[in-house]
């Protein structure tokens, strides 16, 4: 089934993310979470690919395997950064061959080590180019890509970020999703003004439960995120317990999400870590509002 025709279909939609081990011993580890995450019943789940593609057979194994064995549609994530032309149809050709319809076109963070390399030899620059590959192959998939509500971290500034990101849904993509926030009227601002610059495909709201005190510095080195004094109380006040700060990381979540299916965002995609009992208290926390979609449908 493709994405795009679950996420204009009627209803509050709740996606989660998995990402696949780097190893061959943790590979077993890493798809019963990924099962088990499946057995929740999400819209769709997706699956990450590391870094220069170094995970990319263990991303298309457990696509397949949740869509086999649990039935839960999936999408792929696939990078272009630093990828040559003749890479990218190779892991074009595999997706297909696996039966993937839906893909996760994106760029890619700059491996380590190259951030300062001359890039002028590189194939790929920008997502776009990747995606107008994905749409132009006969594979017929159905394309996402990334957008980021606090700007892209190599960005000019919001104009030059909405350029780019109109040139990556003119390219083909199908609908966006956003990297995680925290501060819910900073994706609203976001959806206005794309909405102003002519970008009207479907937006998917990435949240990020933050369950441990050290996920903090992580999320605002990879993403730039905002931490609004709110949330910044909550760690400061239960980062030292961690049975209390999963909790509330948790509860935050819950409420970042109630707020945007309140406000008309039915999209939501959950980076869930790899943590089966954090996705599980999750959906239980809006088992009411997920599952009766007419019931709460103004009358």
């Amino acid at each position: 089934m493709k994405i795009i025709d679950i996420l204009t279909a009627p209803g509050h939609h709740l996606s989660f993310e998995v990402f696949p081990p780097k190893t061959d011993t943790a590979f077993e580890n890493v798809k019963c979470a990924a099962e088990e995450i499946a057995k929740l019943s999400p819209t769709f789940m997706s699956v990450t690919y590391g870094a220069g593609g170094g995970t990319s057979k263990y991303t298309l194994d457990i696509a397949r395997d949740i869509e086999k064995t649990v039935g839960v549609p999936t999408m792929a994530h696939l990078t272009c950064v630093s990828s040559t032309r003749e890479t990218v149809a190779e892991r074009i050709r595999d997706m297909k061959a696996a039966g993937i319809k839906n893909v996760m076109a994106l760029r890619g963070d700059i491996p380590a080590g190259m951030e300062t390399a001359d890039r002028s030899a590189w194939h790929y620059h920008h997502a776009a180019e990747l995606v107008r590959e994905l749409k132009a192959s006969d594979a017929d998939f159905c394309i996402g890509g990334a957008c980021y509500p606090e700007v892209h971290p190599e960005s000019a500034d919001r104009c030059e970020d909405i350029k780019y990101l109109r040139e990556k849904v003119d390219a083909g993509c199908d609908f966006l999703t956003t990297q995680m926030f925290f501060d819910n009227n900073l994706l609203y601002n976001f959806l206005y003004r794309i909405r102003e610059a002519g970008i009207t495909v479907p937006v998917v709201a990435g949240i990020m439960p933050i369950t441990a005190a050290n996920q903090v510095e992580r999320a605002i080195k990879l993403s730039g995120s905002f931490m609004p004094q709110r949330f910044r109380s909550i760690v400061d006040r239960f980062g030292h317990n961690p049975d209390a700060m999963k909790q509330a990381g948790i509860a935050y979540a819950t409420d970042q999400i109630i707020d945007l299916f309140a406000n008309g965002v039915t999209n939501i995609h959950v980076y869930s870590m790899n943590k089966p009992d954090v996705a599980m208290k999750i959906r239980d926390n809006l088992s009411e509002i997920i599952s009766n979609p007419m019931k709460n449908k103004e009358v």
